[in-house]
């Protein structure tokens, strides 16, 4: 039985598969290489028959020499334990972090693991799972870790199956998704942290000896503060275009922790998993328990590269229909807040049609009668329409969005709870709370407790019946705006559960809610909201379309938010809307949220004529080129955080289309940018391209550039000057192959 998260990757191999007819025993020094197009992790028993990782690096031509590279190796290692342990225990020879840290019943907190198997399987053409089986010969507790290598993409998924073997139950106070290790000098972290509008803020730091700690505490909404992502750069700060890199992320929703260990010969361990505060968890005889997936990509050309390789990995093996198609949409949030009637609503539906998008998306407030939902301080939990709002119910709106042909979509926010709500005077043992502190609030809402089985299926009643009763719904938003105070769980404290369980077993319960409904809506688009980009990871998109970077809709700031998602997420999981946050020109606006899937949450009725035309006009070219920007290879071209510009290019695959974003990013007035020109990339040098400006405003002149035929030799060696300064803020080109 698992114990965590048992649809994770299905391609998992049992503790007694392993032990099959094509299984390597241990009977001398193994090697294990594990190999991708541009990358090799070797592994290789010792003396003692432990695992350690002995090489990080290009792979060699003769696969045979992996075997020796140890030889050339000579630690000191009469300190603090093996400093390349391949998966570290505590309590015995190392003194180092731990990657696990168990207590046996009788309180004997050591763990020693040795070597017993490994596998290789080939699941295609360019994937191969490779499971290594280590077992602690005195307690039987089993270790196995597997490494699942991509080899076009560079990119590895990386996690560990702990399995009591023993006879009793074992606690685990530690359980780490993966153990690395990177010899070298000289390692650049970049980490990313924030707050509410203002996520994603970058900071990259040459790391130090000790351990530099990246975490989250917060239960949900994870990202908030910190990132599970991360970008690592070998010997020089992370450039573009070259040196050695690595984009990585914990694909985990809730609290993580990423451990740098820089040791005394200057090597970096890199220990990522759950965060083990306040999660001590208990594996009974018998069970065993899986942890998230570290999921990362290795360069030797840059951040460029491997970002390109993680995008083409996510499309086509991790994001729901990552290879799909989107709806464009018109939200009402910014245009009524919570203040609307039937009338409202079908006036925008108007207005969706007009403007041209393809969906009509109902934010807060359509919900609870006994305690509207009129602001934020009631009515969540109380999924029912509310009666004077709706008096016809969301059928009517779906049917009335059709006749204006458009489509329909919804806001739901069902994890969490107002206290002055139907649910929670019915159900106040549902609620994550210590009964006996007072109730902390954050944005006036508690957290329903998902470790709770009833309060899982609660919440799949609240979509579920929503489809039921309305099978033309096209869409759903799905928020979740509150972290965990005074974390409690009266379900636990029921079952005889310890609480410590809590943390993780609530991510698992919206796992398991999220595999339900995609059992039953496998294709219905969902775009995953957390009060802006507090939740947005590799796993959690398993079950979600696209996620909402950020509430902030500012223009100028959603370029440097986008600017720093792109490292890791494809432009087609990012929601970008045109409001009226900033005062920046409606042609800004709109091309800034081009760069990803288009939304728009305005009054477009209240626009002037022109603003009116332009938008209707820039929807109508997005369409032409989305396809692009959705699945081709991105660039970066001008970085904004260096220049007082920035500049982002999109290629389709074949190279024959591609677009180009370019914008003024600085408040000085008189400043000019638009002195040299931009280099392109991932053109065909041989190819012929014209060059066309889009999205132009009525009225305004075209560029100098466009219309112009230049060769992709050119355009990558010389450059296009985008022309934008103060009076020309922000440009989009198409460049397309005669």
């Amino acid at each position: 039985m698992k114990n965590l998260i048992t649809n994770l990757l299905p391609a998992i191999l049992s503790a007694t598969a392993l032990l099959s007819d094509n299984t390597t025993l241990s009977a001398q020094q193994v090697t294990i290489p594990i190999v991708t197009q541009n990358n090799a992790i070797v592994l290789q028993t010792d003396r003692e028959n432990r695992l350690r990782t002995v090489y990080f690096g290009e792979p060699l031509s003769k696969a045979e020499e992996y075997a020796v590279i140890s030889t050339q190796y000579r630690f000191d290692e009469g300190g603090d334990g093996i400093y390349n342990s391949a998966y570290t225990p505590a309590g015995t020879w190392s003194l180092s972090e731990p990657a696990i840290q168990v207590t046996q019943a009788n309180g004997n907190p050591s763990l020693e693991l040795k070597y017993v198997s490994h596998k290789e399987q080939k699941l295609d053409d360019n994937c191969i799972l490779t499971s290594i089986v280590l077992k602690d010969p005195v307690s039987l507790f089993q270790v196995t870790l597997f490494y699942k290598a991509w080899k076009k993409e560079n990119v590895i998924e990386q996690w560990t199956e702990l399995q009591n073997g023993g006879k009793t139950t074992v606690s685990m106070q530690k359980y780490a998704s993966a153990n690395l290790w990177f010899p070298g000098k000289g390692f650049y972290l970049t980490s990313f942290h924030g707050r509410w509008a203002k996520e994603m803020q970058g900071s990259e730091q040459l790391l130090t000896p000790g351990i530099k700690t990246i975490d989250s505490k917060l239960g949900t909404r994870a990202m908030l503060l910190q990132s599970p992502n991360f970008i690592l750069s070998f010997n020089q700060p992370a450039e573009e275009e070259s040196g050695t890199v690595i984009l990585g992320q914990l694909a985990w929703s809730g609290n993580f922790r990423l451990d740098f260990d820089v040791n005394v010969y200057g090597h970096l361990r890199l220990i990522v998993g759950i965060n083990p505060y306040a999660s001590e968890y208990m594996l009974p005889a018998g069970e065993m328990f899986l942890t998230p997936s570290l999921i990362y990509t290795v360069s030797r050309k840059g951040t460029g590269e491997a970002s390109r390789n993680l995008h083409d990995w996510a499309r086509t093996y991790r994001v729901l229909d990552g290879q799909g198609e989107r709806l464009t949409l018109l939200n009402n949030w910014e245009a009524t807040y919570f203040d609307f009637d039937e009338t409202k609503l079908t006036t925008l539906f108007k207005d969706a049609k007009s403007l041209g998008v393809d969906l009509f998306l109902l934010d807060d407030g359509w919900f609870a009668n006994k305690y509207p939902r009129n602001h934020d301080r009631a009515g969540l939990g109380d999924w029912q329409e509310n009666v004077k709002k709706l008096p016809h119910g969301i059928g009517y709106l779906v049917s009335e969005a059709k006749k204006a042909g458009v489509k329909f979509g919804i806001w739901i926010e069902p994890e969490m709870v107002n206290p002055k709500s139907e649910l929670y005077e019915k159900h106040p043992d549902w609620v994550i709370r210590q009964p006996e502190r007072p109730e902390v609030y954050y944005r006036n809402q508690l957290v329903l407790d998902l470790s709770n089985p009833e309060v899982q299926n609660f919440v799949f009643g609240v979509v579920d019946s929503l489809f039921i009763k309305n099978p033309e719904l096209a869409f759903i938003k799905w928020d979740c705006n509150a972290v965990i105070y005074n974390a409690g769980s009266a379900y636990l404290n029921k079952k005889g559960i310890p609480q410590s369980h809590l943390y993780v077993d609530y991510i698992k319960g919206i796992y398991s809610v999220l595999e339900k409904l995609r059992a039953k809506y496998p294709k219905v688009p969902m775009m995953l909201c957390s009060g802006g980009g507090g939740r947005g990871d590799y796993e959690i998109l398993k079950y979600f379309t696209e996620f909402w970077p950020s509430d902030d809709t500012d223009p100028l700031e959603r370029i440097f938010l986008q600017w720093d998602y792109s490292y890791f997420f494809p432009s087609i999981v990012s929601c970008n809307h045109v409001t009226d946050w900033g005062k920046q020109p409606i042609k800004f606006r709109v091309d800034v949220a081009s760069m990803g899937k288009l939304g728009f949450d305005i009054v477009f009725s209240a626009l002037s004529e022109n603003d009116r035309k332009f938008c209707q006009e820039a929807v109508g070219n997005y369409n032409g080129y989305k396809d692009i920007i959705w699945k081709g290879d991105q660039y970066r071209l001008v970085n904004p955080h260096d220049n007082d510009m920035a500049s982002m290019m999109y290629v389709s695959k074949d190279k024959a289309r591609a677009v180009m974003f370019s914008f003024f990013v600085s408040n000085r007035q008189r400043l000019t940018t638009d002195v040299e020109p931009i280099l392109l990339k991932g053109l065909d040098p041989a190819k012929k391209y014209k060059v066309e400006e889009t999205n132009r405003y009525p009225g305004t002149r075209p560029m100098p550039n466009s219309g112009k035929v230049y060769s992709g030799d050119f355009l990558m060696k010389i450059g296009i000057n985008a022309k934008v300064n103060t009076g020309n803020t922000s440009s989009v080109m198409l460049i397309e192959a005669i």
